[in-house]
């Protein structure tokens, strides 16, 4: 860490007009220490927020003789990496807790990259220094179907099953039209590193998704398979692991106060500053053959079976995130502190949570003390944590954090009713027009234009058709669907 300094919480916006603009020569300046970047030994795609609040703090934190650089490449905008190359890849971290303001600048970013520049990519996933590729693209840039397979009914996923139809078999890579999905510019990365002898590589997700690691690995394979490219599948089978994980570390979305924050507490003129909570967690289980930062340093765990851990999280944090989401908003919440602070909401969580536990191993978890913390984290006001922003893709969002917990509970002979309900705001503000962003676009517009039980029906197939096998499930996620139609 470069750079560390804690503070009341910023008095007004006005601040972030002065300060010194952050860049590694000023750093050095300012810290007497030349700051240069690590090597890069990671390539990672998803450059966001909260890749730089997670996995990016954490290898700044590890890193301590300055090894394991990151270079560090965008979704779908060039803004984040052009804001951070600005800055040699540096930025600050804020972390908010109710009694104040710490800001620490991580450096571990060596190359922020517009992630359209797959060449570069391609140099850094094939380069025999890289040793692992970590992955923050959000649950829908995996672009995979209901069933977990790559959607071959998305039109960019099927353009890129025939790139790499042309291209995996040929000499030299066409990439004056390279692929657009994460995983075909991934499975086009590590079949260059095949071409050029460079060894093992570790591949580490850190999305919101059960197996996460087991999930990739094996839409690699798909899509090796449906690219017929024998050797690139081999090479996956043979020289590539497959490292699962669970995160947790709220990263709200950066609002020009918070710019202002920075500037105040430090005396940097940041261009895109990051807020987080203090509280951060990550569990990992795979091999790492070519090496990995000591994240251990940074409290990172590494566990035979993760599974227990992240479905505690993907279904107490995350399912409850995402009833906040619909049904918080449909009583006109705009932020987690606020849904939470309201009585019913609370109670529909701790409902919610009722119902996972039931269905989560009791040993080893530490569940009342880790639903106690949840609560906390929730009510810290001065994380401005947008419903909306949590709301965005539901559809796969509820395929992995609601769907599973009301499964198992109707399973168990029980009704799911919490579940039903997160199910039923979903409905209903889609039927209303009030969804935030989906990448199911269409599809979910073509659901919620049908009348009566059948947008019911056809919403619910989105999410998982398993549920329309059971119909007292369909029956309920419409009546509550109708109830929240009329607050």
């Amino acid at each position: 860490m470069s750079d560390t300094s804690t503070t009341e919480p910023a008095a007004g916006a006005s601040a972030a007009a002065d300060g010194l603009d952050l860049n590694r020569r000023n750093l050095a300046a300012r810290t007497g220490n030349a700051s240069e970047p690590a090597p890069v030994r990671i390539a990672h795609l998803g450059l966001g927020a909260f890749h730089r609040a997670h996995q990016a703090w954490y290898t700044d934190v590890a890193d301590e003789a300055n090894e394991w650089g990151i270079a560090a490449f965008t979704g779908r905008s060039p803004q984040a990496a052009e804001e951070i190359a600005a800055q040699d890849g540096l930025y600050a971290l804020l972390e908010r807790s109710v009694d104040g303001d710490s800001v620490t600048v991580v450096d571990s970013i060596s190359e922020a990259v517009d992630g359209a520049r797959v060449d570069r990519l391609v140099e850094h996933v094939s380069a025999p220094a890289t040793a692992l590729v970590t992955l923050t693209v959000t649950e829908a840039g995996y672009a995979l179907d209901a069933d977990g397979r790559p959607d071959l009914a998305n039109p960019a996923v099927d353009a890129d099953v025939a790139w790499l139809r042309r291209n995996l078999g040929a000499v030299t890579f066409d990439l004056a039209d390279a692929p657009r999905t994460a995983l075909a510019r991934l499975l086009t990365g590590v079949e260059a590193r095949r071409r050029a002898g460079a060894g093992a590589l570790a591949i580490v997700s850190c999305d919101n998704l059960p197996e996460n690691g087991e999930l990739t690995r094996s839409s690699l394979f798909e899509l090796a398979e449906l690219a017929a490219a024998t050797a690139a599948r081999e090479h996956l089978a043979e020289h590539v692991t497959f490292v699962s994980t669970s995160i947790d570390r709220i990263t709200p979305k950066t609002t020009p106060a918070d710019v202002a924050a920075v500037t105040a507490a430090t005396g940097w003129r940041d261009r895109s500053p990051v807020v987080t909570e203090p509280f951060h967690d990550w569990v990992l289980s795979g091999e790492f053959r070519a090496g990995r930062p000591a994240w251990e340093k940074a409290g990172a765990r590494f566990v035979d079976d993760i599974d227990p851990f992240e479905r505690r999280k993907l279904w107490l944090l995350n399912g409850s995130h995402t009833l906040l989401a619909y049904a918080g908003a449909a009583r006109g919440h705009r932020t987690v502190a606020e849904a939470v602070g309201d009585a019913e909401v609370r109670s529909w969580v701790e409902q919610f949570w009722d119902e996972a536990v039931r269905n989560l191993p009791s040993e080893g978890l530490d569940l009342d003390d880790y639903r106690a913390a949840l609560l906390d984290r929730f009510d810290n006001a001065r994380i401005q944590h947008l419903l909306r922003q949590i709301g965005q893709d539901g559809t796969t969002k509820l395929r992995v954090r609601v769907a599973p917990v009301l499964r198992a509970e109707r399973a168990a002979g029980r009704g799911g009713e919490a579940s039903v309900l997160v199910l039923g705001a979903w409905v209903a503000a889609a039927r209303d027009g009030r969804l935030p962003a989906d990448r199911a676009g269409d599809a979910l517009a073509r659901a919620a234009s049908e009348s009566g039980e059948r947008a019911v029906v056809e919403l619910l197939r989105l999410v998982d058709p398993e549920l329309l096998d059971d119909a007292t499930v369909v029956a309920a996620v419409g009546r509550a669907a109708d109830a929240f139609a009329e607050v």
